[in-house]
């Protein structure tokens, strides 16, 4: 056996002191990291698809937080945020409208909440199988076909917040799709539904 020299020794305590505080160094990083994001809970089902697999449709804490509700949406960002006084304590992805049929920006507030609302104008001509012969129609542009009737767009969780338009679950692909009101994926609907009451402020921003 080759007896190590006192230099040899001293470069392997020093690499292995190194080694431990790049460690501990790492640990506290991402523990630190993990602090400044917002907890995700899980169990929260899936939205549209387009969004790699996994994709958190978004994430709500609010627990031991009070304070007025304000609700922030951002069109360039497709999200929206839930603020209980100046505590953010949920952010989802949204999808608001299409070209031509754009969600105007403003400030406005929760005017009325329907948790199973059905859309009178949008929705799908449908025959009397059940087959949809034309979907995603506007009842007051598109012509329907003869041998169909209208069937109204579900929108659960809906809250109006300016004549027409409201936020309701819906689809939400990875861009603005809607006709003006502002999507919600299944599972961020409801907790925005159920912590925003009448009166609530909605700013939509660019």
């Amino acid at each position: 056996m080759i007896p190590l020299s006192r230099n040899t020794v001293r470069r392997t305590v020093r690499l292995d002191r190194l080694f431990k505080i790049a460690v501990a160094g790492l640990i506290a990083l991402v523990i630190c990291s993990c602090e400044e994001v917002p907890p995700y809970r899980g169990g929260l089902p899936g939205f549209a698809a387009g969004y790699p697999p996994g994709t958190p449709p978004g994430w709500w804490d609010d627990e031991g937080v009070s304070g007025s509700s304000k609700i922030v949406v951002h069109i360039g960002q497709q999200k929206a945020y839930f603020y209980k006084g100046k505590t953010l304590v949920g952010e989802t992805t949204v999808s608001t409208g299409k070209p031509g049929f754009s969600t105007p920006p403003g400030s406005y507030t929760v005017l009325s909440k329907n948790a199973d609302h059905v859309s009178t104008v949008f929705g799908d001509y449908v025959d009397d199988y059940g087959n949809v012969v034309r979907f995603n129609i506007d009842v007051r542009k598109d012509r329907r076909p003869p041998g169909t009737h209208f069937d109204g767009a579900q929108m659960p969780y809906a809250m109006f917040f300016r004549g027409g338009y409201a936020m309701h679950q819906g689809y939400v692909p990875p861009y603005a799709a809607s006709h003006g009101c502002i999507r919600l994926p299944r599972g961020m609907a409801r907790p925005f539904f159920e912590n925003a009451s009448i009166g609530t402020p909605v700013t939509v921003k660019e």
